[in-house]
């Protein structure tokens, strides 16, 4: 411990620093492992679902409900056909630990964190942890998809962070530097800091002009509007002057993929897409949920599976009726907004009194196209026991608590590996398990 101390007390962490890895059991481990390769075919089979809905292959509601609120200009991005097989490079599921196994509460392609999971696990490495993924499996498998990317040895990568995220710069700066130690030329930049000239894409480098070949996107495609430079960045994207990831895919971003999954009318398809297995697997590890569509439901028809006690649901108003113990549901906003992202967009249906639930009901679908929101299933995570390094006191402290299990598999090789586990454990008495200041966050290790 004295070892992780020393390392990061010079560092400026927003967070408790645990006094060893979190520890899951090894059919637990088994499970997050496995559930890469399913959750690369789920894009895999979106992506394509996607195109389907839009030549009338499938319904054509599909495509219409993932480009709700979209710019055109993310619209037309995300069609290009010079594309249509592009993925993301990394996929990190929000698992919460439950008393039944785990639940996927959030997808996320576009994920912060990495790079400091990258960092935590040298430390603990070091001080003599075997942790998931290795000492430097995060750094390792992202050095391998961006080279796999770009398809040549050597490519230069830039990873660019917008101002909206910003709070994610040091992390990113730390990833560059660590990629660069382990050979692949890497700079975090902000967008201003590129320019364009008619045979590249270039960063100032000091006197000389840098070739970037390869940009990984740390920005929301909601934010490209205030991006400095985003149309000249666009340009050498489209023109492939420059390739970029996570792709420019808005439809991958969104949280009603979680409606789609469950969605009856959908079944032979994901079951074609995933296999039985696959299929059942995310079924049972995603919560269910419904896209809130203000739309009238016919007088023959329900919600499907949505109930309200014994009785169906076949308008959302009915939900503002619910008791406390039937609202154990959450309303998110699905994406394409600042909201959308850091636990930020979100009510707890059984933590907030009757009228800010009707409020929440409101407000989603008031809210309708614009910005569609989500209702899912509240699944409550287990309790967990971890200890923190209290540095004013010198000493180590206890703490119950409930986890957020990140993994962070990349895209390489076709396959999805899984190079980490990032754990963040919250006091009983937060409501949403996020990264914080009174959160414990470690990388994860199986017994």
């Amino acid at each position: 411990m004295a070892g992780i101390t020393e390392l990061l007390k010079k560092t400026d962490r927003k967070f408790r620093i645990g006094c060893e890895p979190f520890v899951i059991d090894q059919n637990t481990y088994l499970q997050i492992a496995n559930l890469g390769t399913i959750l690369l075919q789920f894009y895999q089979a979106v992506n394509e679902l996607y195109y389907l809905s839009g030549r009338g292959d499938y319904p054509q509601w599909i495509c219409e409900y993932l480009d709700c609120g979209k710019t055109e200009q993310a619209i037309d991005y995300g069609r290009m056909r010079r594309f249509r097989t592009d993925l993301p490079m990394i996929i990190r599921p929000d698992l919460i630990l439950t008393d039944d196994g785990f639940i996927v509460s959030e997808l996320d392609s576009v994920p912060g964190g990495f790079g400091l999971l990258a960092e935590l696990s040298q430390h603990y490495s070091d001080a003599g942890y075997e942790i998931i993924g290795g000492r430097d499996g995060i750094v390792d498998h992202f050095r391998q998809a961006i080279e796999e990317c770009f398809a040549l040895a050597g490519p230069v990568l830039a990873i660019v962070v917008s101002d909206e995220s910003a709070d994610y710069f040091p992390e990113m700066q730390w990833m560059a530097n660590a990629l660069s130690l382990s050979g692949l030329k890497a700079y975090a930049v902000k967008p201003e800091e590129l320019c364009f000239q008619e045979d590249g894409l270039y960063l100032k480098c000091g006197q000389r002009l840098e070739c970037i070949d390869v940009v990984y996107r740390f920005f929301e495609l909601f934010d490209l509007k205030n991006i400095p430079k985003i149309d000249l960045l666009l340009y050498a994207v489209r023109k492939q002057i420059v390739r970029i990831t996570p792709p420019l895919k808005s439809y991958l971003e969104e949280k009603l993929l979680f409606a789609l999954l469950h969605h009856p009318r959908l079944e032979d398809y994901w079951i074609r897409a995933l296999g039985v297995d696959g299929y059942q697997t995310l079924v049972r590890v995603m919560p269910q949920t419904w896209i809130m569509d203000p739309r009238p439901v016919p007088p023959h028809a329900v919600i499907p599976n949505l109930k309200l006690g014994a009785s169906p649901v076949t308008d959302w108003h009915q939900l503002k009726q619910a008791t406390q113990r039937q609202r154990e549901l959450v309303i998110k906003i699905s994406g394409f907004s600042e909201l959308s992202w850091g636990s930020r967009g979100i009510c707890i249906g059984h933590d907030v009194p009757g009228e800010a639930w009707a409020d929440a009901i409101d407000n989603a679908l008031h809210s309708f196209p614009e910005h569609p929101y989500i209702l899912q299933r509240f699944h409550k995570g287990r309790r967990v026991k971890a200890s923190y390094y209290d540095w004013p006191a010198g000493t180590r402290i206890s703490m119950q608590g409930r986890v957020r299990l990140c993994p962070y598999y990349f895209v390489h090789h076709n396959q999805a590996h899984l190079a980490g586990i990032l754990a963040t454990i919250c006091p009983l008495d937060k409501k949403l398990i996020h990264g914080m200041s009174d959160a414990i966050m470690v990388p994860t290790r199986a017994e």
